[in-house]
């Protein structure tokens, strides 16, 4: 059945415009904000030379010609900054004497967020996104096929927009990460009441340990920052970089202060002074109207317990304070669950162009969701809750 819908593909989000990508996409998940896009663009932390070559593809209603759904999209040369970990598949590929790059992602570059990653337009009913869904995955195979593209991945897809797509349109993977959820707390206090004894006894200590240190925690909204604050949160993203990669970071200060001017409100940088009121420790969150998304941090001075406190603590007292639903703190991390955070899957949609490698693939992702799903049982058992 021919397609009712036409496809086009841009190399620059501005090509789009911030008018129509946010009449598909809205303001609410931060990350998927024109304005954040457009920086890392502008700011080129992707781009020529970085393996992340923007194609975002536009598609549009055959017989209208008006938009119907946005697709961010991106030309990848590499698996770097993705977060859904497909080097094995890369390597299998290899030893087959098969090429595994370039391939197609929709996702946002180095940022392991769930959202949305299909940008419907308003008024589109349910149904219309099915189809629409499955003309998007025919022609991914099409365009596949024609430019030797080995595959393509959608990466941290919402669970309302895993609900949405098509049974067998594309293999499902699935992840865990662990994310504070908000039980009507009324401070924090309130919220260690809800854990055994013993692990908020080991909560209380920690805390109490950087007291000790008599160091003082300040949100600052994005936008009111000071150019100085700004600099410290950069200096201390690109140390701790620097040290556990070796390499200072995939953004650009370029970035960050472009940040600042274009979507500064929705941002909220930690900075911790110490007893002088020097600037020792920075982190920064990003919000909406129901999540804190904490991203990066860094110190330049090494105490115990400031990374918890910092990145963890000060995140959920904020959350409480300000009546946010979810604290998502980053990917990974087991450490969590003893603190409070609970796991939850993530997922992301893949089409693989080859079909004895397509079968595999599917096989694999259906026996690492059985672990996974085992797995988080596993750890559920672990959270510090009385109940």
């Amino acid at each position: 059945m021919p397609s009712a819908y036409t496809f086009s593909h841009v190399s620059s989000i501005e090509e789009i415009g911030q008018d129509r990508w946010t009449q598909c996409f809205g303001e609410s998940n931060p990350f998927i904000r024109y304005a954040f896009l457009q920086q890392l663009e502008g700011s080129a932390c992707i781009g020529d030379g970085t393996g992340w070559q923007t194609n975002h593809l536009v598609i549009s209603d055959k017989l209208t010609a008006e938009i119907a759904a946005i697709v961010p999209l991106y030309l990848k040369t590499h698996s770097w900054g993705e977060y859904v970990f497909d080097w094995a598949w890369a390597e299998a590929y290899g030893r087959n004497q098969l090429e595994y790059y370039p391939k197609l992602v929709t996702s946002v570059p180095f940022i392991p967020a769930s959202g949305q990653r299909i940008g419907f337009h308003l008024g589109i009913t349910e149904d219309v996104k099915q189809s629409l869904l499955l003309s998007l995955c025919e022609y991914l195979r099409d365009i596949m096929a024609q430019q030797d593209y080995s595959s393509w991945h959608g990466l941290f897809i919402s669970e309302q927009e895993q609900a949405l797509w098509p049974k067998d349109a594309a293999i499902t993977r699935v992840g865990t990460q662990f994310h504070w959820r908000n039980k009507n707390y009324t401070d924090f206090s309130d919220f260690l009441a809800s854990m055994t004894s013993r692990k908020r006894k080991n909560i209380s200590k920690e805390r109490q340990l950087v007291a000790n240190y008599q160091l003082s925690f300040r949100f600052v909204v994005g936008a009111e920052a000071s150019l100085e604050q700004w600099q410290h949160f950069i200096k201390c993203y690109q140390m701790t970089y620097q040290k556990r990669s070796g390499h200072q970071g995939y953004l650009t200060a370029a970035f960050f202060l472009g940040l600042q001017q274009t979507m500064g409100e929705a941002i909220r940088l930690l900075i911790v002074t110490d007893v002088n009121g020097q600037m020792i420790a920075s982190a920064l969150f990003f919000v909406s109207d129901t999540h804190l998304y904490g991203r990066y941090w860094g110190t330049l001075t090494e105490l115990d317990g400031l990374h918890f406190e910092s990145c963890y603590y000060q995140g959920i007292d904020y959350a409480i304070a300000h009546n946010l639903s979810i604290f998502d703190a980053g990917a990974q991390g087991e450490h969590k669950v003893s603190r409070g955070f609970e796991p939850r899957l993530t997922y992301s949609k893949h089409i693989i162009i080859h079909p004895a490698f397509n079968d595999a693939i599917s096989h694999y992702c259906q026996q690492e969701r059985e672990q996974m799903n085992l797995y988080m049982v596993q750890v559920a058992q672990q959270l510090p809750f009385k109940n």
